[in-house]
């Protein structure tokens, strides 16, 4: 809810209207298609005008993709708490779900946070904790998990990179009682959005067209295969 006087109330509900511009821009012509010009001329202010809410494209984009995790968030955060009394392996499907739900229903939105960067783009510092925070849910699952010996490598690189980077550690610390669990987890975690990300990109871009099969059917047999990697119950 917007707070403040009007002056606030109206300076919030034009960045909203610009936003909801530029995400019909993006749904229609991608990245490229979002410009300031259009979306001036759309609300008639004059281009200086505009740069008062958003200070330049860049800045614009930031605001999108920093809406478009948190909403990831917390699609997958209601997924975790729905599948909280089930087994490891079952929230792993949950989540994975979860997280292609929300891609498809806005192919857009997740080409804008996870397709082919924007040359010369710089995303904002801030767009790493929110994308950990979609990422975050995941952890839990792996944390007391055996992995087979051919995930050991990957597990022990993620342990070190807990240890040496006090952000991971705080970010992991939100998830896991036990800290001990650090490297088992990033690995189990990185490893479902490797895989995740992997048959949802080709989906939104149509690239299983004429293949065959569910894209949902694939999702699962590789999350059901990254399990027994790990040995989910």
């Amino acid at each position: 809810m917007t707070t403040g006087g009007p002056r606030a109330r109206y300076r919030e509900q034009t960045r909203t209207e610009i936003k909801e511009i530029a995400l019909h821009q993006l749904s229609e012509g991608g990245i490229a298609a979002v410009t300031l010009t259009r979306i001036a001329k759309e609300l008639e202010l004059s281009g200086p005008a505009l740069y008062r809410y958003f200070a330049n494209r860049d800045a614009l984009l930031g605001s999108l993709i920093g809406d478009a995790y948190q909403d990831l968030a917390t699609a997958i955060g209601q997924a975790a708490q729905a599948s909280a009394k089930y087994t490891p392996r079952h929230r792993l499907l949950s989540l994975a779900g979860s997280y292609r739900d929300w891609a498809v229903a806005q192919p857009h939105r997740y080409l804008l946070i996870a397709g082919t960067p924007l040359p010369g783009y710089s995303a904002p510092p801030e767009t790493l904790t929110q994308a950990r925070a979609a990422l975050g849910p995941f952890l839990p699952l792996f944390a007391a998990a055996q992995p087979h010996p051919a995930v050991l490598p990957v597990a022990e690189q993620m342990d070190t990179w807990a240890h040496q980077d006090p952000a991971v550690a705080d970010w992991v610390a939100q998830y896991l009682d036990n800290p001990h669990g650090a490297g088992h987890a990033l690995a189990g975690a990185v490893t479902a959005w490797t895989r995740i990300h992997g048959v949802v990109s080709l989906e939104v871009q149509g690239l299983y067209e004429g293949m065959g099969h569910q894209p949902q059917t694939l999702l699962e047999a590789e999350m059901n295969t990254l399990a027994d990697a790990f040995r989910l119950d």
